[in-house]
């Protein structure tokens, strides 16, 4: 409220910081974007990517997993050799000490240290140190730390833990879920906030302890100036969020009640011991308060045997002195929560746009998701980083990146002037964007090794219509149709499932149908690849099929089979499904509206005539004695699908069950277009059409 009492102008040069990343973003993306998947698409077929996108924080992303890779790769192993000894003291347990050295890579010194060793029977104390230590709370929380903790103790990826966080704010569970900042205001209520936990189960004995001692003040952290830390809103339950959204509301509270607490407070307590002329330390950890631990019990110190009571000059039996050989071991790959603290360090994304990057590159099959949220690069991730490093290291190094963000931060302050930011790194990127065409054989080069040529990719499936061989599906993302013989290659619809249609041909290119389809409860329709890709007539567009075809006498075609105006969309019409007998149907060519009806038919035709009352075209349909549901025993039938009393009951509407939302099943958005020789006006909707409507579909 007091915010909105007191509204003052919006910061320009803020707005402006942002407009010049947006449009820095969009146009170096895009340009690379485009330029790399036309270029390796149009040679190369098992890619297995529909976009070989670049991005300026995208890419250094990307950057960070294949460098970890590289070092994995180039990793050799060494030999070391570790002297560990055992000693005793009348305990139960003998204690286990570590050499002063640590290791040695040498097998000779080894033996040496080992063999002037081993002649002592009993080990000296030299020392005994108490030390009480404490292990501090955790700072306020903000959306980098919660992302990183999900990801390593929660198991969950970036993007679903930010999509939940964001459940959870709507639903008035937390605070807003989008801050940089690890520092409570002056002003912030957190005795009012605690006392909202004090009835939860799970914690309300640690809540109300905290309250009836005083809470502790909270650690200072960093004000971005942006917005609170996350916090609970409300109390709340397993059963009232459920699975992950409740495992990630625990955390956030718990850590909330962690950065009130007191530190852990624990003694340690070293020893060190004189084995011959080589000394040995072993340390014993007791916990003395364990203060936010209780509430965080996985960040609590470890329950250690403690030592017994003794002194400098003591003897400790030797039970045990070998030596041992190990080999040093590679690191492991990237985890989401070790690329997060590498993007955070280096200035790539923002706490908002983190999640998106490392969605980004798992999208694009660039990383793939291993056991422990550990990050591995794909073959083609591998080969797109080692090409810009060779054409040119800063397109995928976080340096330049880190650079433009500092010329957005000083328009922001109004440091540094808007236009002259903008040219002069877009200057940059062009000169980068001209030498990256011109050298891209050097990436082709990497791509050679690791793909194959589109002409040995795929199987034959359909003929060419200009030099009659077959052309080779392409079955791997994105899917598509090669000709080998004209070096021509032809996009299809994606997601979904393509086979060659009855060995039809198109009557406008003599190039053979393939039919597409979603499953066998979606939507599926004919195309023709050459008409799919270069649009036949000037009122259609491209990536449309069969159904929206306006050729006027193609039996195939939106003219022959469009039956009328979808019932939903209001855009789309409904085409008669002719390869979908015997549980015939018609969909829309727009939306994913399906009407199943005259299931068990013999033949089902789209008639020239059209009825009446809403202009539908009638529809002839043809079933078999034994199964007909005709009155009287008839077999044959012609009326309309919405009107016709007949057919009332032989019905029935769905929604098509698409594998992927993004379907593209055609693009173009034509006015309601019914069947015939040429263009028919909208279909009416009399209002007892729709009430007829509501009786067959409700």
């Amino acid at each position: 409220l007091n915010a909105m009492n007191r509204l003052g102008e919006p910061n320009k040069n803020e707005a402006l910081s942002v407009d010049a990343r947006q449009e820095l973003d969009l146009r170096i993306g895009c340009a690379f974007t485009r330029f790399q998947t036309k270029y390796f698409q149009g040679k190369y077929g098992n890619l297995d990517s529909s976009l070989i996108s670049f991005g300026p924080c995208q890419t250094p992303t990307l950057g960070f997993c294949v460098e970890r890779h590289d070092k994995i790769q180039s990793f050799k192993p060494e030999t070391y050799w570790v002297l560990q000894v055992k000693v005793s003291h009348g305990q139960e347990h003998p204690l286990s000490l570590d050499w002063d050295r640590v290791r040695v890579f040498d097998r000779e010194i080894a033996q040496m240290f080992i063999n002037i060793t081993k002649t002592a029977k009993e080990a000296q104390v030299e020392s005994v140190s108490k030390k009480e230590k404490a292990k501090q709370r955790p700072q306020a929380l903000n959306t980098v730390e919660m992302l990183r903790v999900a990801s390593s103790a929660l198991g969950m990826g970036p993007q679903h833990t930010m999509q939940i966080a964001e459940r959870l704010y709507t639903q008035g569970y937390i605070s807003y879920p989008r801050t940089e900042t690890t520092h409570y205001p002056e002003n912030f209520d957190l005795k009012g906030t605690l006392k909202q936990q004090a009835n939860n189960p799970f914690w309300a004995d640690t809540v109300k302890t905290l309250l009836a001692e005083g809470i502790n003040r909270p650690r200072k952290g960093a004000d971005a100036g942006d917005h609170p830390p996350i916090t609970p809103m409300r109390s709340a339950t397993e059963s009232e969020l459920g699975g992950d959204a409740w495992r990630l509301y625990e955390y956030i509270t718990r850590h909330f009640i962690a950065t009130i607490s007191h530190d852990c407070k624990y003694l340690q307590t070293s020893i060190a011991f004189s084995v011959g002329p080589e000394m040995f330390t072993t340390t014993c950890k007791e916990v003395i308060s364990p203060g936010f631990t209780e509430i965080m019990p996985w960040q609590g110190i470890p329950k250690e045997e403690s030592f017994e009571s003794c002194q400098r000059g003591d003897k400790f039996s030797v039970d045990e002195m070998k030596l041992v050989e190990k080999q040093t071991c590679p690191p492991d790959y990237l985890t989401e929560a070790e690329l997060i603290t590498l993007m955070e360090k280096h200035g790539i994304g923002t706490d908002a746009s983190i999640p998106v990057h490392i969605n980004n590159v798992c999208q694009r099959n660039y990383v793939t998701v291993e056991s422990g949220r550990r990050l591995k690069p794909t073959s083609l991730g591998i080969v797109l980083v080692h090409g810009y490093y060779k054409i040119d290291a800063e397109l995928v190094l976080p340096t330049i990146r880190s650079a433009v963000e500092k010329q957005l931060n000083l328009i922001a302050q109004g440091k540094a002037n808007f236009q002259q930011v903008l040219d002069h790194t877009l200057d940059i990127f062009k000169r980068k964007f001209h030498y990256f065409v011109d050298s891209i054989a050097g990436m082709d080069e990497l791509m050679e090794v690791s793909f194959s040529p589109l002409a040995a990719t795929g199987k034959p499936l359909s003929r060419c219509g200009k030099c009659h061989r077959f052309m080779k599906y392409i079955q791997a993302k994105p899917s598509r149709l090669h000709c080998s013989h004209c070096d021509d290659t032809y996009s299809l619809p994606q997601n979904g499932t393509i086979k060659l249609y009855k060995e039809l041909r198109c009557p406008l290119d003599d190039f053979e149908l393939v039919l597409w389809s979603s499953g066998s409860r979606g939507k599926s329709y004919p195309l023709c690849p050459y008409c799919y890709n270069h649009t036949p007539f000037r009122d259609m567009k491209k990536g449309m099929g069969c159904n929206e075809c306006t050729h006027p006498t193609c039996q195939h075609s939106l003219s022959m089979l469009g039956i009328a105006q979808c019932v939903e969309c209001e855009s789309g019409v409904m085409v008669l499904d002719s390869t979908s007998g015997p549980k015939w149907k018609m969909a829309c060519n727009k939306c994913n509206v399906i009407v199943h009806f005259f299931e068990n038919a013999h033949r089902v035709r789209v008639s020239a005539e059209t009825c009446e009352a809403c202009d539908a075209a009638l529809v002839h349909v043809d079933f078999n004695k034994a199964k007909s549901p005709l009155p009287a025993d008839q077999t044959q039938h012609t009326g309309c699908v919405f009107c016709d009393s007949v057919f009332q009951d032989l019905v029935e509407l769905k929604h098509a069950t698409m594998k992927h939302p993004m379907h593209k099943g055609g693009q173009g958005r034509r006015q309601g277009r019914g069947r015939g020789r040429g263009r028919r006006p909208n279909p009416k909707k009399p209002k007892d059409k729709m009430a007829a409507l509501a009786a067959y579909f409700v």
